[in-house]
């Protein structure tokens, strides 16, 4: 059984930092793409950042120079460090793992940048 379980979403002040994990098991986890995505309501799940099995990031313009995405192979295990956040960057973050025909998605944090 596939399971994505994300944690470290919560309440963070405007310019705070945070930082998401997502513990994978079930799959062969090295070989996979995985990425973020977040939704707020009423709108599409957006990309936020994805890393490739070799390692190679892409981010979506709105987050480039705040967030960092980086993966463990060992621990199975992705992050998103989010710095500088902004009130805009309030939404529920998914963690995603792709490979050749195959998707899993996780169950969502909710981050809230307020003051």
């Amino acid at each position: 059984q596939v399971q994505l379980v994300e944690s470290g979403g919560g309440l963070v002040q405007p310019g705070g930092s945070l930082r998401l994990s997502c513990a994978a098991s079930g799959i062969r986890f090295s070989i996979y793409g995985m990425g973020w995505h977040r939704q707020t309501p009423g709108k599409q799940r957006q990309l936020v950042a994805t890393i490739t099995s070799g390692g190679s990031t892409n981010y979506a313009d709105s987050v480039k120079g705040r967030f960092t995405i980086s993966r463990d192979n060992v621990q199975k295990t992705v992050y998103l460090q989010m710095d500088s956040l902004k009130p805009e960057d309030t939404a529920v973050y998914y963690c995603y793992a792709g490979y050749v025909g195959y998707a899993y998605w996780g169950q969502g944090t909710q981050v809230t940048v307020s003051s």
